[in-house]
C-alpha cells in the first residue's frame, strides 16, 4: 500500500473540528470513530512513519525484530536502585499503530474486579459492565474448529467476544512443540485449565488468543484495523512525521480552552487548530510529557523546564505503575524448532519465509501461546498473606513479612483441584506507611487511600485474581543471557501484576542551560521498581513466585523436553545425580539477588495521566503542589477523559488507566479507545445541538 499520509499544505489548510494528537493504538481509535460521522472533521498528528508493508512488522513470528529500529522511540529508564543501578530499555512505538506495530500481539483481558476498582476510584461506568460493550466492540472473533479446540485447549464463550469489531482475533494455528505439555503439566500443579478466561476471570490455564488476521496471518492493529479501512473518508487527515511540541492553550474564567497544536515537521514549526477538541493519545510515556510541555502539571517541573504554568495538577506524569517481568531460560532438546534459531541460521530463516509466503504457515506464523494467570495463594499461605497485608498497613518499617509454610495445600479454590506445599519465604518487606498506627485490617485501614486499599485488599482478600502470570515459550527471551551455538532454548517469562511499586515520567531540567524543554528532550523515565513503600512487598513476590515458575519446568511432561535449566544456572552440589539437582536438599533456593539483576519491563506502563474525580470546591488559596499523586487528589483527566482544569482537552490512552489490570494491554487499550470516542461523539453531538 502507498502512502495515506496527506502533504503539510493539505494538512494546514484544512478545517478541523478534532485534532487527535497520536496516531497510535487508542489514537487511531478515536479519530476513525469521530470520521464516521459526517459532520466531523479529524486531524491525526503522528511523530512516526506509516511503515505499511514492514515485515518486521505484518509477520506474527518476526516480532521484536523492530525493537531498537526507526520505529521505536528507545526510551530508557533511569538507573533503577532496586534493580542493583541498572537503566532498562523502554521500547515505545514510533510508527504509525504506536505500540500495537510492535507488541508481540497477546489479546487478553483482566478479570473483572480490576476493571471494578477503577470505578471505586470514583469513574462511573468504567467497571466490568460499563467496559464489556466496548471490549466487543472492537473484536472479530474467528473461532477455532472443534479440533483445534481439543488439540491445543482454544476454548472460547461466545457471548463474551465480539464478532465483527475491526481488530481479528485468533488461536494460532500453528504452535510451538512446547505448548502441547502446557495445560497437563498445569494441572498436574493444581492449576485447572480456564474454559471462559474472557468471562471476567483469568485465572488458571489457558492458550493464548492472538490479535493476527486469519487468512493472511498478517498482524491486525489499529493501522490495519482502524486507519485503513477508513482512509479514504474526505473528513479524516493524516499527517505523519509530524511532532507535536505543545497543545495551545486559551484561558477563561471556565478553564482553559484547547485551540489546537504546535508541531515540527521536517524541521519547521507549524501551528494548526481545532474548533471542536484537541484529544492526546500520547501513550503512557509522552501524554504526560506533551501536558508538562503545555503548562500541565507540577510547578516545580514545570519551571525548571522552563514552562510557563497553566494548570497546577501534581499528579500529572506520577503514578506510573508497570508489569515487572523476569525470563528464566532453560536449554531444551536441540530438535525442537525455535522462532530464535532463524535469527542465527539464514538458510532456515529464507526456508521460513518461504513457507510462509507460499503457504502462510510455520514458524513465521507462530507467537507465544502458552499462558496461567495465578493468585499467590496458589502457592504461598493465604493466612501468611493476610499477616503481610497487616504488616505493610502498618506503621512498623520493619514489620516482617509472615508467610508460613504450612505442608498442607493452600484452600482450593475454582482453578485449583490440588497443590503442591506453598513455598517460604527468603527476606522480609518494608512497611507500605509510616504513620503510627496499629495494625489494622486492610479495608479499614485509616493511613491507607483508596489506591493502596485496593492494592492490599488484592494481596489479601481470597478474591481468584490473576496475581502472577506465567508464560512458556520457545527461544531465549533474557537480554542478560547469550544463547551458545548449537543450543536451543525456551523461557519461562513471568509477571507481576498489581505492583505497589510506583514511579514518574517527567521532562527534564534545562532551564539552567538557558532553554525550554521540548518533544525532542527524552522525558526522565523512573518506574522506582521495588523502591518506596511496598516496594520490598513486590521484590519478595517475585522471588517466591520464581520458585514457582522453576517447579513448572521441572514438572513432567513439560520437563521431559528440558535438558537443563541455563539461567540462572543450576545450582549443583557434589552428589547430585538428578538431571536437575537444585530441586535436591530442603533448602528452598533462593532467587531473590537473581530477580534484582534480571527484572526488565513488560512493556506495560499505565497511571501517567490517571482517570478520577478532581477535588470538591478546593480551597482558593491552598496549594496543590502537596497532593499527594496516589491519594484521592492525585488524578489528571475525569471519568469522560478531559484534563482537569480545561474545557476541551482530553487524554484517551493507557496513561488513564489509574490502577494496574492483571493483563497485557493492548485488548484494553482498544477498548478505552472505543469508550473514549463514543464520550467524545456525546459531547459533540449535544454541543451541535444547542447551536
Amino acid at each position: 500500500m502507498g502512502s495515506l499520509s496527506c502533504d503539510i499544505d493539505k494538512f494546514l489548510s484544512t478545517e478541523f473540528t478534532h485534532l487527535v494528537i497520536g496516531g497510535g493504538t487508542a489514537g487511531l481509535v478515536v479519530a476513525a470513530r469521530l470520521a464516521e460521522h459526517e459532520d466531523t472533521v479529524v486531524g491525526i498528528l503522528e511523530a512516526g512513519s506509516p511503515a505499511y508493508n514492514e515485515p518486521g512488522i505484518k509477520v506474527p513470528g518476526r516480532f521484536c525484530e523492530t525493537l531498537g529500529t526507526e520505529y521505536d522511540w528507545q526510551f530508557a529508564t533511569i538507573p533503577q536502585p532496586g534493580l542493583n543501578g541498572r537503566a532498562l530499555p523502554w521500547p515505545r512505538g514510533k510508527v504509525l499503530g504506536g505500540t500495537s506495530a510492535l507488541n508481540i500481539m497477546t489479546w487478553n483481558r483482566a478479570c473483572k474486579e480490576d476493571y471494578d476498582a477503577w470505578e471505586e476510584l470514583g469513574n462511573e461506568g468504567w467497571g466490568w459492565e460499563g467496559m464489556l460493550p466496548f471490549f466487543k466492540k472492537s473484536e472479530r472473533l474467528h473461532e477455532s474448529t472443534p479440533e483445534h479446540q481439543l488439540r491445543h485447549q482454544s476454548h472460547f464463550d461466545r457471548d463474551f467476544h465480539g464478532t465483527d469489531g475491526p481488530i481479528h482475533t485468533i488461536y494460532p494455528s500453528q504452535l510451538g512443540t512446547s505448548h502441547q505439555y502446557w495445560h497437563n503439566t498445569l494441572n498436574k500443579l493444581g492449576v485447572e485449565t480456564n474454559r471462559s478466561h474472557f468471562s471476567g476471570s483469568n485465572v488458571g490455564a489457558w492458550t493464548s488468543l492472538t490479535s493476527v488476521e486469519p487468512i493472511q496471518k498478517e498482524r491486525s492493529y489499529s493501522t490495519t484495523a482502524y486507519y485503513e479501512p477508513n482512509a479514504g473518508r474526505s473528513n479524516l487527515i493524516l499527517l505523519t512525521g509530524a511532532t507535536v511540541q505543545e497543545v495551545l492553550l486559551d484561558g477563561s474564567e471556565d478553564g482553559w480552552i484547547a485551540r489546537g497544536a504546535r508541531f515540527t515537521y521536517q524541521g519547521d514549526e507549524y501551528t494548526v487548530h481545532a474548533q471542536g477538541e484537541v484529544i492526546i493519545c500520547a501513550g503512557s510515556v509522552q501524554s504526560p510529557q506533551l501536558l508538562e510541555l503545555s503548562g500541565i502539571g507540577n510547578p516545580d517541573i514545570l519551571e525548571a523546564a522552563g514552562i510557563e504554568v497553566k494548570v497546577d495538577n501534581s499528579a500529572v506524569g506520577e503514578n506510573l505503575q508497570d508489569h515487572m517481568m523476569t525470563c528464566m531460560v532453560f536449554e531444551i532438546d536441540p530438535s525442537i524448532p525455535t522462532i530464535e534459531s532463524l535469527r542465527s541460521d539464514p538458510i532456515a530463516a529464507k526456508a521460513a519465509d518461504l513457507e510462509y509466503e507460499t503457504s502462510r504457515t510455520g514458524l513465521r506464523t507462530c507467537l507465544p501461546a502458552s499462558v496461567a494467570y495465578l493468585p499467590f495463594s496458589h502457592y504461598l499461605n493465604p493466612n501468611g498473606l493476610a499477616q503481610t497485608g497487616r504488616s505493610l498497613s502498618s506503621s512498623s518499617l520493619s514489620a516482617s513479612m509472615a508467610l508460613s509454610l504450612p505442608s498442607s495445600s493452600p484452600p482450593s479454590s475454582p482453578t485449583s483441584t490440588s497443590s503442591s506445599p506453598p513455598l517460604s519465604p527468603s527476606s522480609s518487606a518494608s512497611s507500605l506507611s509510616s504513620t503510627p498506627d496499629s495494625p489494622t485490617t486492610t479495608k479499614n485501614a485509616p493511613s491507607a487511600t483508596t489506591r493502596t486499599s485496593i492494592l492490599l485488599r488484592r494481596l489479601t482478600h481470597p478474591q481468584n485474581l490473576g496475581q502472577m502470570e506465567y508464560n512458556f515459550d520457545l527461544s531465549n527471551y533474557n537480554p542478560y543471557f547469550a544463547s551458545q551455538p548449537g543450543k536451543k532454548y525456551a523461557t519461562m517469562l513471568m509477571m507481576l501484576q498489581y505492583p505497589f511499586s510506583t514511579g514518574s515520567i517527567h521532562l527534564p531540567p534545562t532551564i539552567k542551560g538557558g532553554r525550554k524543554a521540548t518533544a525532542d528532550d527524552k522525558p526522565i523515565i523512573n518506574p522506582r521498581y521495588f523502591e518506596g513503600p511496598g516496594g520490598e512487598n513486590d521484590l519478595e513476590m517475585m522471588a517466591l513466585g520464581q520458585r514457582f515458575a522453576d517447579k513448572i519446568v521441572r514438572t513432567a511432561p513439560l520437563s521431559e523436553i528440558v535438558v537443563k535449566r541455563a539461567w540462572p544456572p543450576e545450582q549443583r552440589s557434589p552428589s547430585a545425580t538428578s538431571p536437575h539437582p537444585s530441586s535436591q536438599g530442603t533448602s528452598p533456593e533462593d532467587f531473590t539477588q537473581w530477580v534484582r539483576d534480571n527484572t526488565v519491563t513488560d512493556w506495560h506502563p499505565v497511571g501517567t495521566c490517571a482517570m478520577g474525580p478532581f477535588p470538591s470546591s478546593p480551597s482558593q488559596n491552598q496549594s496543590r503542589r502537596s497532593s499527594s499523586p496516589t491519594s484521592e487528589k492525585g488524578f489528571v483527566v475525569n471519568s469522560r477523559l478531559r484534563v482537569h482544569g480545561t474545557r476541551n482537552l482530553r487524554v484517551i490512552d493507557a496513561s488513564i488507566m489509574p490502577l494496574q489490570i492483571s493483563a497485557h494491554l493492548q485488548a484494553t487499550v482498544y477498548a478505552i479507545g472505543e469508550k473514549g470516542a463514543s464520550l467524545v461523539l456525546e459531547d459533540w453531538i449535544e454541543r451541535k445541538r444547542e447551536r
